[in-house]
């Protein structure tokens, strides 16, 4: 509704200039080219400072997005990304090396989760638990998406929601089953469920890279916490 408006009023400075300028090549008066350009110069000015207000908002809500990162990633989240690089055979990254890192190690690491292998199938089957049990934090980030009309998160959260459900509609039918047991012998299941684990091991990287550039104290803080929660898990 805003575009349409904005549009509108457009159309009017620029019949504004026509006008003048149709009423100068009768007349042959010239100060009439100059009130022809002033809608014109007008039309420039409100672009100008659109613009930077777009893109004011837009740095707003990068900032949003980031602090509601920071948030899940530090609780609700904190178990699952743990499992998940637990389960990794390769490449082998680990809560105390990505701790330890420089921004170009880091920057390494994630060029390597190109490619990604499990220990095994089994491995992968407490990381997709983990997801279930993150169902909560999921549909928060898609309603945080649609507030600050992120579209790439929302389409991302509708697919690892639409997993979940389809973890959860198997396990309730098959309490006792493995699921990547059965997704082993389906193939877009299986790539369903190596496409969310998966991710997930960039994401974090792509989140820790940029917490390092940009608050590095907030990025120490954290990975203290993930590094404490690793080895409690590992004794």
């Amino acid at each position: 509704m805003k575009t349409r408006s904005n549009a509108f009023f457009y159309l009017i400075l620029v019949a504004f200039s026509l006008f003048f300028l149709g009423l100068e090549l009768v007349t042959h008066f010239e100060f009439l080219l100059h009130l022809a350009a002033l809608p014109l110069e007008a039309l420039v000015v409100i672009f100008i400072i659109e613009r930077l207000l777009e893109r004011e908002e837009a740095g707003r809500r990068r900032r949003l997005l980031m602090y509601i990162k920071s948030t899940m990633f530090r609780s609700e989240m904190r178990s699952l990304f743990i499992a998940n690089f637990a389960a990794l055979k390769s490449p082998r990254i680990s809560m105390d090396m990505i701790r330890t890192a420089s921004l170009d190690e880091l920057r390494h690491m994630r060029r390597q989760a190109g490619r990604i292998e499990y220990k095994s199938a089994r491995a992968m089957e407490p990381v997709i638990m983990e997801y279930v049990k993150a169902r909560g934090v999921w549909l928060t980030f898609m309603n945080r998406a649609i507030e600050f009309n992120f579209e790439d998160i929302f389409n991302n959260m509708i697919f690892i929601l639409h997993f979940i459900s389809d973890v959860a509609t198997f396990k309730e039918h098959n309490p006792r089953k493995l699921f990547v047991e059965d997704a082993q012998a389906r193939e877009p299941l299986m790539s369903k469920t190596r496409k969310v684990l998966e991710d997930g091991i960039k994401a974090f990287l792509d989140y820790a890279i940029e917490l390092k550039e940009k608050q590095s104290d907030v990025f120490q803080e954290m990975m203290s916490d993930y590094q404490q929660s690793a080895r409690l898990r590992d004794r």
